[in-house]
């Protein structure tokens, strides 16, 4: 019957339409797809029959009315508005208006356990038609597009914005902000330094978006933007309050090697290392601890860069204002070393009292020595005050003082031509010093180490260290000095070579070194006889030359200058041997003029005697 109740102009048309779909690919849209409401407003529903019997206009008014506002376009990428109507085990049932409900698995729902039949929702359609016909919604991905425009709306308007911290990461924390995750910066949390990230992980705080990578998708939010602000006003009002000398509370917030930053409740200040105690610390963190509350003195502050400079010492009365008016100069006191230089040591004899204990005061000795050679950090010592000046607050100190100076009885413990023995501790150009005991030091000149070497510095006869044996030969009680001598703890070997190389005495020697002048002969380990050029002469006219051993005659003897003068030719011509004899008559005269008198001899030893009484003395 249908067949037959078929209008036969509208068939073919019907006919075209269902092969043109069939030939059209999967994403062809129809009339009716494309525009509906057109569609439905152009249709013809009489030309429409196909067994259906025609609709009254009536009717087709009605439908046209509802579908106006009912109508859900799902093409469209927008987010809606749905409706709860059934919740299953595993889905939540979605009613859109649209001609079927929609299906969202429980699992988008977890944010939220007390989702409820008949509460609204954000979908966005997923799925227009699956396998089975169902439209498939999604919640999360309306969140997500949602989120985004919140987020952004609170970036470009600069509201703020509730979230949860959910995780701990490098560098900062991890924030559900709208259901995107966004992140925290460590430096972002708090305006002061953070050391527990821990204890803000599950909390709901404010923030403020700071910055957003649309690209990547990334946000990054601050909760230290929202107090800074208010802080700085905060700031701005402390500062106007403030007065030097004012006493304030505070909460130590940061330690650094160089002092205490304080928290003054919303401004920060300074308290120098050396604002912290009038005694010598190390660190700061041997007077106050983190958090410690503290009250504090402002000593300065600028308002332009908002700097404050506070003390905590100058709570306290300085130490020397409370140091006893008895204590005097002689008085002994006992400290604790705290500082050392090469130049002295600084002993704190009372809590921020301190005295210097200078090198040349810590012992009796002449010899400068750096003042770590006597004490060390930390030493307990008892010295005498030498210095005291309350006004400068400066105090000398001595230890050498506490014993008995070793020149007091210096000339009964080493008088003139006594023998003793020392240890070289310095050199000079000029000799050597030697000390007898602590704070007794000679001095021993290159000309009285030794009586036959010819020494140029005192390092070629001896080391520092090494121990001497000397004789004082001088004593100056009121100068502090004492000259000694090394050569005279043994007799002058030359007062023997005095008759054994007299002139005119006859050697076997060898020659040693030719110079231009002559040759030299090396007899012992002393006498370097000089033998000039024309005295090398040989009898039969030939020279003397390098090795040759042959007898010399002392023409010359001199033991003061140490010289010594030889010939070989005087042995055999008559003018050198006249020579010879002129020279040991001049000799013999100069000692016969040189002998002492008993009268001479009572002089001097009258002389002797004077000098040693005056020595005494």
């Amino acid at each position: 019957m249908a067949e037959e109740n078929q209008n036969p102009e509208t068939a073919p048309a019907v006919e075209e339409t269902s092969t043109a779909q069939a030939a059209a690919p999967k994403n062809y849209k129809s009339a009716s797809q494309e525009n509906p409401e057109k569609f439905l407003e152009e249709f013809n529903w009489h030309n429409y029959e196909e067994g259906i019997d025609p609709i009254d206009d009536d009717k087709l008014s009605e439908f046209e009315k509802l579908v106006a506002e009912n109508f859900v376009d799902t093409l469209d990428d927008e987010v809606v508005e749905g409706t709860v109507i059934n919740i299953t085990d595993r889905d939540a049932i979605i009613d859109i208006n649209a001609k079927s409900e929609g299906v969202i698995s429980l699992n988008e729902f977890r944010y939220n356990p007390d989702l409820k039949v008949g509460d609204k929702v954000e979908v966005l359609i997923d799925v227009r038609e699956d396998a089975t016909g169902q439209l498939v919604l999604s919640h999360r991905k309306a969140r997500v597009i949602k989120a985004w425009d919140r987020v952004n709306k609170a970036h470009e308007e600069g509201t703020i914005v509730t979230g949860f911290v959910k995780a701990r990461t490098k560098g900062g924390m991890i924030v559900d902000v709208f259901g995107i995750e966004a992140f925290l910066p460590g430096s972002q949390i708090d305006v002061k330094p953070i050391r527990d990230y821990d204890a803000y992980v599950n909390k709901t705080m404010e923030f403020k978006v700071v910055k957003i990578n649309q690209e990547f998708k990334n946000v990054v939010v601050s909760h230290k933007a929202l107090i800074e602000a208010d802080i700085e006003e905060q700031k701005k009002e402390i500062i106007g309050q403030l007065e030097k000398g004012q006493v304030l509370e505070g909460t130590v917030k940061n330690i650094t090697s160089y002092g205490v930053f304080v928290d003054l409740g919303g401004v920060d200040g300074l308290v120098h290392i050396t604002d912290l105690s009038w005694s010598r610390i190390n660190h700061p963190n041997e007077i106050v601890d983190l958090d410690q509350k503290l009250n504090v003195v402002i000593l300065d502050f600028d308002e332009d860069k908002t700097r404050i400079q506070l003390g905590l010492k100058q709570l306290k009365k300085h130490p020397w204002d409370a140091l006893s008016e008895t204590l005097s100069i002689g008085d002994k006191v006992k400290g604790k070393v705290v500082v050392i230089a090469d130049y002295g040591a600084f002993v704190e004899v009372e809590e921020g009292v301190e005295g210097l204990i200078h090198v040349s005061e810590m012992s009796w000795s002449t010899h400068l020595r750096s003042a770590q050679d006597f004490v060390n950090v930390g030493d307990e010592v008892e010295a005498q005050i030498l210095t005291m000046d309350r006004d400068e607050r400066k105090m000398s100190l001595g230890i050498k003082q506490l014993s008995q100076d070793p020149w007091t009885d210096i000339t009964t413990k080493y008088p003139v031509g006594s023998r003793h023995a020392g240890i070289v501790r310095n050199f000079t150009n000029f000799g050597v010093f030697v000390e007898l005991e602590e704070g007794i030091d000679g001095l021993i000149y290159i000309s009285d180490l030794s009586w036959t070497k010819k020494i140029k510095h005192p390092s070629e006869f001896t080391n520092i260290g090494d121990k001497l044996e000397v004789v004082v030969l001088e004593l100056d009680v009121d100068g502090r000095k004492l000259s000694l001598g090394h050569k005279q703890t043994e007799e002058n070997p030359w007062d023997k070579y005095e008759d054994d190389f007299a002139v005119g005495t006859k050697h076997t020697g060898v020659i040693g070194d030719v110079v231009d002048k002559g040759a030299t002969i090396e007899f012992n380990e002393d006498i370097v006889a000089f033998v000039p050029g024309r005295h090398l002469e040989k009898e039969d006219g030939s020279k003397l030359g390098k090795g040759d051993s042959a007898e010399f005659q002392i023409i010359e003897f001199n033991k003061d200058f140490k010289r010594v003068v030889a010939s070989h030719t005087s042995l055999f011509r008559e003018e050198e041997a006249k020579i010879v004899k002129q020279a040991a008559k001049k000799a013999a005269d100069s000692a016969a003029a040189s002998a002492p008198t008993l009268g001479d001899a009572n002089d001097a030893l009258a002389a002797l005697k004077k000098k040693m009484e005056k020595g005494g003395n």
